[in-house]
This record gives structure tokens, sequence and C-alpha cells, in this order.
């Protein structure tokens, strides 16, 4: 405040033009400098932006909250991109008018379905919204605090119209669920995998005292997936929709099908741009809810990498990682990260650990995969335990998953995990 006026300077009015202030003509330039100075600097930060919003909403809890991988990482992106639009706003300034990030909609149907509450959503927001603003004083001590202060203010109205827009879109999605007959299945199908007895299991038009396979199929033609494989396995089909490209589903019948078959009819049945998770052959409803438990694990991988068929018995222990930041972040650095200090080196023991271990940790044939003699591959491998400071043969299934969690994807730029949980 000067004399009682306030000190606040607009980046286009004619006070920051006026002839009584210093270089007028460079003012409005210096004000676009600041800000993409500032939003460099937090774009550098953007990673662990991400990761203190996320940390805080799971702070924020909801007795609805799902663990489905689908909705955990729709959440992930939710904040990614609301991060970007807050930074893209402080850049281009207020006469940056864009539309609502498509994740924040997306999301807000996803919680809407899941039957997480709208004062949980808009609270979350909130929360963000104040980490983003720490974030902001943390990088702005080296510019002018009166730029800053309308950075800050200017942000409001943003945040105001990304929880709108959620709520709109929430609200939206919660009206089609009450209309939609599919709300009463999902709801029956989320309390049995929850543990209740299956007091109305009945309704859903299914035997649970049979042998079930749990998948979860994406893609265009998801439930016409489902109903091929039911009908050529002589299967009946429990189907769940999660959206307009997404299915839960069970196939079940008296006697026991093999996984195998499933992938056969897939491959023949012309279903181009389906992917599928794939539990194992289970009995009775504990067996149902495992095999679905299973089908969850491969999806969290088929999220991070696309596949055909990902079986989740194969990726258990990957999954349970990719839901603990600071563990795979731990595997990272313990058992890939000294293969770096060996400068160009580092991708060449990474290709033939990989080779090694796919061959069943047999040197020869690891060295035929990799079209090199032996002792080239031996003395690779010698590297390796140098680096490491341990024998291969300690810690071959720790190596095997560090190397699975870089394969599909579980580090960011920055070379941080990416979790979806």
């Amino acid at each position: 405040m000067v004399n009682g006026q306030s000190s606040e300077i607009a980046e286009d009015s004619p006070a920051a033009r006026s002839p009584g202030r210093s270089r007028p003509a460079d003012r409005l330039p210096t004000i676009k400098r600041i800000r993409s100075e500032l939003g460099a600097r937090l774009r550098a930060r953007a990673p662990e932006m991400v990761e203190a919003i996320f940390a805080r909403i799971h702070a924020l809890s909801d007795p609805a909250e799902s663990v489905d991988p689908e909705y955990l990482e729709g959440l992930r992106q939710a904040v990614r991109e609301a991060v970007d639009f807050g930074i893209t706003s402080i850049e281009l300034g207020a006469e940056w008018t864009p539309p609502a990030p498509p994740a924040v909609a997306i999301q807000a149907q996803r919680a809407a379905r899941a039957g997480v509450s709208l004062d949980t959503v808009l609270r979350r927001y909130a929360a963000g919204d104040r980490i983003v603003g720490e974030f902001i004083v943390e990088e702005a001590d080296k510019f002018p605090g009166q730029i800053v202060g309308q950075v800050m203010k200017a942000r409001g109205p943003l945040v105001d119209q990304l929880m709108a827009h959620a709520a709109t879109h929430y609200m939206r999605e919660l009206e089609r669920l009450t209309r939609s007959p599919e709300q009463r299945r999902a709801e029956i199908v989320e309390r049995l995998l929850a543990g209740d007895a299956g007091g109305d299991a009945g309704d859903l038009d299914y035997k649970f005292d049979s042998w079930h396979i749990g998948m979860i199929v994406t893609g265009e033609k998801a439930e016409a997936a489902v109903r091929l494989v039911a009908g050529d396995l002589n299967c009946r089909a429990l189907i769940v929709p999660r959206g307009t490209r997404t299915a839960w589903a069970w196939l079940g019948r008296p006697s026991r099908a093999d996984v195998a078959e499933v992938e056969c009819i897939l491959d023949r049945g012309g279903l181009a741009g389906v992917s599928l998770a794939i539990g194992e052959p289970r009995h009775g409803l504990d067996g149902w809810r495992l095999s679905h438990q299973e089908a969850q694990a491969g999806f969290q991988i088929l999220l991070l990498r696309p596949e055909r068929l990902v079986r989740g018995s194969e990726t258990l222990l990957l999954a349970a990682i990719l839901r603990d930041s600071a563990l795979a972040k731990s595997l990272l650095k313990t058992y890939l990260a000294p293969l770096d200090e060996h400068g160009d080196s580092g991708p060449v023991l990474r290709e033939t650990l990989r080779a090694y271990l796919a061959a069943g940790r047999n040197a020869a044939t690891a060295a035929a995969a990799l079209a090199v003699d032996r002792h080239t591959v031996q003395r690779r491998l010698r590297k390796v335990e140098e680096a490491l400071g341990r024998l291969l043969s300690d810690c071959h299934a720790e190596l095997e998953v560090a190397l699975r969690l870089e394969e599909v994807g579980g580090v960011a730029n920055t070379g941080d995990p990416v979790s979806v949980s």
C-alpha cells in the first residue's frame, strides 16, 4: 500500500505504461519474463509437486475409495494434468482462458462410479491448490513480491474453474448411474469383492460354486471379447462395465478352464485393439475374488505397458512393488543405478542380465541369444557383481524385478518410480 492506495499493478494496465514510471517500455516484457522463469522453475519440480499432492490426497481418505488400478492411475493423471494446467496459467497470464484438462472430467466420473463423495473430490482439489501455492512461494524468492502476489491472486479463478468442472461431471455421471441398472449390478459385485457373504448374489444370474477366471478387458470391443470367449468355452459370463472401454469380467463353469484357451480364442477372434489382464482359474466365491485380484495386478502392468494379454500371476511381485514408490526407488537405486557408473557399458550390462535371467541363469544360452561367446557373457556378469558388491546368485530375483520395473516404465524422467497407488 502507498498512501492508502494498492500497489498492485496489472500486466497491461495504464499505470504499468504511464510516463511517471521508470522504463515503461520494459514493464510488460519484464512481467512476462518473470512469469516464464517462475513457470520453468515450477516445471522442474512438477514430479515432486505431483507426489506431494498425491500423498495429501491419500490422507483425505473416503470409505468408498477404490483400489482399482485404473481408478488410482486416473487419479494420478488428473493430478498431473491439473499441475500442468496451473503452471501454464502462470506462464501465460490472465489472458489465457483454456478449457479444463480432460482428466479432470474423466476422474470425476470415475469417482462417482466408485462411490467416492463429491465433498472428498473437491477437498482434494483444495488441498492440491494449497500445495501448489507452497511450491510457488518456495520458488518465487528471487522475484518481486508485487508480481508474485498478482500470480497468486490470478490462480483463484482457475482453481474455481477446475472444481466447478469436476463437480459438474461428477453430478452428471451420478445422475446417469441412478438411471442405469448397471449401477445395481456393479454395487453387488463390489460388495462381494469387499468380502460380503453374498446375500444378494442371486440377482447377478451367475453361479459362484464353480470354477472362475477373472479378467479385466479394455478396448472398443471389450464386452464382445468376453462374450466370444465365454461362448467358445461354454462358460457363463459375468460382466461389469467400468466406463466405455473397460470391463471387469468373470468366466464361470463347473469344470476348470485354462488361461491358454482364452488366449487362443482371442488370437483367432479378430478382436484388434482388445487387451486383457487375466487371473488364474480359481474355485468358489473366494476363488472368484482371488482371480479378480490377480487380474488387477496384471492390469496395473497393462496400464504402464500395453500388451495383448498379461497374466496376473506372473506380475504379482512387480505389481506389489509398484504400489510402494519408496520401495521401487530403493530397488532401482540398489540394483540398476550402480550399472550406470560403467558409462556406455550400462545398457550392455542390462541387456546381458536380461538374456542371462531369461535363459534360467545359463551363460551359454545367454551367449547364444546375444550372439557373443560365453566368456564375454561371464566377463560382463563379473562386472555386474563388482558394481553391485554382491553375487548374482544372491540377488537374481531382485535384479529380475528391477529390470522388469524399468521395462514397464516404472521410472519417470526424473529417475523416480511411477506408482499407480
